[in-house]
């Protein structure tokens, strides 16, 4: 229905914005009730379970990666590095070699940069 009356007019306008308010406002309720929702019983006992297992490949694979670790120190070869970038299968493990690379080429722009700037002062 059609008014002219402006003040009716900013009335109904009010009241639609406030329901449209009122319905985002219930949505959003809705969606954090799902979202947390708190855990089944037997699902929490199977991770009480599994902790420990869980637990120790961490350790282990926090121990492999410090080997690792180690070992990227001691090579000094970018094409080496690279070589086992493609050969590892793990997110960590392509981690680190990733870092070691960029701290050997690093590594060798100091170098190159100290190693001109002797060549200009001579």
């Amino acid at each position: 229905e059609a008014t002219l009356d402006l003040a009716e007019r900013r009335r109904i306008r009010s009241a639609i914005r406030e329901l449209q308010r009122q319905e985002l406002e219930r949505d959003e309720e809705t969606l954090a009730s799902k979202r947390f929702r708190p855990e089944r019983g037997s699902h929490r006992q199977d991770n009480k379970e599994n902790w420990p297992q869980s637990q120790r490949l961490e350790e282990e694979q926090q121990a492999a990666l410090a080997t690792l670790s180690e070992q990227l120190e001691a090579i000094t070869s970018v094409e080496e590095l690279t070589k086992l970038l493609r050969a590892a299968g793990e997110y960590e493990e392509r981690k680190l070699i990733r870092a070691a690379i960029r701290k050997l080429r690093a590594e060798e722009i100091e170098a190159a940069a100290l190693a001109g700037n002797v060549q200009s002062s001579r």
